[in-house]
């Protein structure tokens, strides 16, 4: 059963995670049932050689988009992304950006989330959709679950 606790440890397995510690630290998550939602400030640290944001940012927060939107629905065991596919719609320079994860299909072993990525004026910036399983490890404090 999804509860608020279930949704305080998720937030908490993500800013534990080393690389939100370590690169991704003004990143800050909202997770609610079959949807999550990140915002995090753009710094040049981020910019590839044309001075806007890398894809690598744009699909690393909209894969976690969809994974912790697909996470508020189980509670049992970790998931893992199997594909994921994004879309670039405009360069980011400046102010923050906002990724928003849903959920879109569920079955017994196969998950599929979406997410979209808006800028600080609220444009659309990226979309992405993916797949995701179970895995065999249980959501537990040796991922970061925890209080």
């Amino acid at each position: 059963m999804q509860t608020q606790e279930h949704y305080t440890k998720l937030k908490n397995m993500y800013v534990s995670g080393s690389i939100n510690q370590e690169l991704y630290d003004s990143a800050q998550i909202e997770v609610t049932f079959e949807q999550a939602i990140i915002t995090q400030q753009i710094e040049p640290k981020y910019f590839h050689a044309g001075q806007s944001l890398h894809g690598s940012v744009y699909f690393k927060l909209l894969d976690d988009a969809a994974y912790f939107a697909l996470q508020s629905i189980i509670t049992d065991a970790f998931i893992y992304t199997t594909t994921f596919n994004i879309q670039i719609l405009r360069p980011v320079k400046t102010g923050s950006v906002k990724a928003i994860g849903k959920v879109t299909f569920k079955s017994k072993n196969l998950y599929i989330a979406d997410a979209v990525l808006y800028d600080h004026k609220n444009r659309e910036v990226a979309r992405g959709s993916g797949t995701f399983m179970k895995s065999q490890l249980p959501l537990d404090d040796k991922l970061g679950y925890q209080q």
